[in-house]
């Protein structure tokens, strides 16, 4: 009997420690969603004062290596070239879902976009309210200037998920090749995404990158909104991070 009570003791110890762990770090991990071969999850990193560290999308390498960019049709159709990954209830708001979208042959504009890549769309409105943006004249209606970053352009509006809106200045834009980019989205008026876009051979190849994120002046939701995006490639996966959270009020 006295040797249970020993044994119960250490387990107790032990779930205390990985509790005291857990916390001490403030991350907070979402489900793992398959995609292709490998799996995609979200994380969140707390400051000690409850404030968001970083927002961080996850794929492992089985993801990058298994992804097709052939024409085989059997290939295509085997597999799901999006989906939507869900965030750790301790997100920052307003943002609420990932959507993930793998374009073997790239999208338009033809000759800047066409590379094989990743849109990574951090949503500030629910998956449910996305899925009904297929008003042809909602997508038209822009933001007014001050909620987009300076120099930004209206490109293409996509159903189920928004018009793109690309910065000017960026250099594939400018006759420099397609490696790494960051884009705004909109709907009826309201900024409602966030999106960096990754070739294939960048994500593979980068170990660590990090960039400014363009800043509008003023923001249409109250909440935190990152500064920066990160890429950090360790122990089998690859992490594309939003850090630099700086808290606003709606405008």
């Amino acid at each position: 009997m006295k040797r249970i009570f020993i044994l119960m003791a250490v387990m107790a110890t032990i779930a205390s420690c990985k509790k005291d762990e857990t916390t001490k770090n403030n991350i907070f991990k979402g489900p793992e969603v398959s995609f292709w071969h490998g799996k995609a999850w979200t994380s969140v990193k707390l400051n000690d004062d409850g404030s968001p560290a970083l927002l961080m999308l996850t794929l492992n390498d089985d993801v990058l290596n298994s992804v097709g960019v052939t024409n085989d049709s059997a290939s295509a159709h085997s597999h799901a070239n999006q989906a939507d990954i869900p965030l750790p209830k301790e997100a920052p708001e307003p943002f609420k879902f990932i959507m993930l979208d793998w374009n073997p042959h790239g999208h338009p504009p033809v000759n800047i976009y066409d590379k094989p890549h990743f849109d990574v769309h951090f949503y500030m409105t629910a998956e449910s309210e996305v899925m009904g943006y297929t008003d042809t004249a909602k997508m038209a209606i822009n933001p007014a200037a001050d909620y987009l970053p300076a120099k930004h352009i209206g490109a293409n509006a996509i159903p189920m998920m928004g018009k793109h809106w690309m910065d000017a200045s960026s250099p594939e834009l400018h006759g420099q090749p397609f490696t790494q980019t960051f884009l705004y989205g909109s709907y009826n008026g309201q900024v409602v995404f966030y999106e960096p876009m990754m070739t294939l051979d960048f994500l593979k190849n980068t170990s660590d990158f990090q960039r400014a994120i363009p800043q509008p002046a003023k923001f249409q939701q109250t909440g935190y909104y990152p500064t920066t995006i990160r890429i950090s490639k360790h122990d089998g996966v690859t992490d594309i991070i939003l850090e630099g959270f700086s808290a606003k009020q709606a405008s």
